[in-house]
């Protein structure tokens, strides 16, 4: 792999590694991490929209859209009408609800596993510049 300084290449390259650790943990679940949160973001939520759910995992429609398609056809989402014809609403169904359940395990152990390999410190460092980092978008 070659070497940069490019703060960007950093960034992706560090995400695609840490994703490999969650999507490793989540095969057996059958779920992807993007799948996973996207089940997850859903449970804290009220059947939003599928505006309201871009936004509140700041992903743009389009790119929701896409990554609600697979869950809808494994019967772990569905679409409903909203008040207008073009206000559809989320809403996570119980076997949705019962694959979160099953991969939260492997979600937390993942979870861990990064933090360990970190450590307390660096980790909080971490949050802390991402947080800064996600200001950029404001």
């Amino acid at each position: 792999m070659l070497t940069t300084h490019c703060l960007c290449t950093k960034l992706r390259r560090s995400a695609r590694a840490v994703t490999r650790v969650y999507d490793d943990a989540l095969k057996g679940v059958g779920l992807t991490t993007a799948q996973f949160s996207l089940l997850r973001h859903l449970s804290r939520l009220e059947q939003p929209s599928i505006s309201e759910l871009a936004e509140a995992m700041g992903l743009d429609r389009s790119t929701l859209g896409r990554n609600l398609k697979p869950l809808e056809a494994d019967g772990l989402v569905k679409l409903e009408e909203g008040e207008d014809l073009r206000n559809r609403i989320v809403a996570l169904t119980p076997a949705g609800l019962e694959r979160i359940v099953r991969g939260r395990e492997a979600w937390d152990a993942a979870q861990q596993d990064v933090a360990a390999h970190l450590g307390d410190d660096k980790r909080r460092q971490l949050e802390a510049l991402l947080d800064e980092l996600v200001a950029l978008e404001s």
